[in-house]
């Protein structure tokens, strides 16, 4: 596998040998400090060029780039439309394990990249020095931020309204049905609610990470192995154990958040909790 320093001279020398890219940037995890470094951190980078059309015609000019294996051009795609106007992107694995998610932009759109960053840039190249000054890296961004107390409220009502349609969809055998509905709201909002605790307890002032893949770090090992008990769903009895064990945690979080906060503790947990147990249950 190729070593980071050998990958940004390579993206350097791209742009220094191609006129039509006049600014080159560094994007996401590999620009920021607070993120343990590793060999499979994608590269992230952005070229702004003058011509976005030449680029468009064929991907033969992507070989210096190195031994492709599977490239994903999102633009290019029916399925799924487009969601970055006038940018083109390529997302590109190669054989020695290296994934560079490559982006053209307008140079016409630097103003409005800028503006609209998340903050995680580092500039490799800057023919023009069109940016005049100094950007550091932050990924403040993305840190914890301290719920409202409206924020607290709609966290828990989601939670207790999703719950009884998993637990009705757990009920009929509508397996698929139930686990979409654990998987894409109801554990987002436990690990919503989980990581406000956390906030409370080390500061508002990092990031657990993107899909909170560094919350095990400041969980009680306890509560960390519950948390991952509720992934366990290969049948319907495990799929309930787990759910039941999700609305536990969700309920000791929340109490804990609303406490520490002062603010109200919802009643509906215990009238939706009577609900599921009086209606869905065998």
């Amino acid at each position: 596998m190729r070593e980071e320093n050998e990958m940004i001279n390579l993206f350097k020398n791209i742009v220094m040998n191609d006129d039509t890219i006049r600014l080159s940037v560094l994007e996401g995890s590999r620009t920021n400090k607070n993120i343990p470094k590793d060999d499979f951190q994608d590269y992230d980078i952005s070229f702004f060029v003058t011509n976005m059309e030449s680029y468009k015609k064929d991907d033969l000019w992507l070989d210096i780039f190195g031994d492709l294996v599977f490239m994903q051009k999102p633009e290019d795609m029916e399925l799924f439309p487009s969601e970055l106007g006038n940018w083109f992107s390529y997302i590109m694995y190669f054989n020695d394990g290296i994934k560079v998610d490559l982006t053209l932009i307008p140079l016409n759109e630097l103003d409005d990249y800028l503006s609209n960053s998340d903050g995680l840039v580092e500039i490799l190249i800057d023919k023009d020095n069109r940016i005049n000054k100094r950007i550091v890296p932050s990924d403040e961004k993305y840190w914890i931020e301290k719920p409202s107390g409206q924020e607290f409220d709609d966290c828990c009502n989601e939670f207790w309204s999703v719950s009884s349609y998993v637990a009705k969809g757990l009920l009929r055998k509508e397996f698929f049905f139930a686990l979409d509905h654990f998987n894409q709201i109801l554990r987002p909002e436990l690990l919503r609610m989980m990581s406000w605790e956390v906030g409370i307890r080390e500061g508002f002032n990092f990031s657990v990470g993107k899909n909170y893949k560094f919350i095990d770090n400041y969980l009680p090992k306890a509560e960390l192995e519950k948390l991952i008990d509720t992934y366990s769903q290969s049948g319907y009895i495990e799929s309930w154990e787990s759910f039941e064990l999700c609305r536990e945690l969700f309920r000791a979080y929340s109490k804990k958040v609303a406490s520490s906060l002062g603010y109200r503790y919802p009643e509906y947990d215990e009238k939706m909790t009577n609900f599921i147990q009086n209606n869905y249950t065998n």
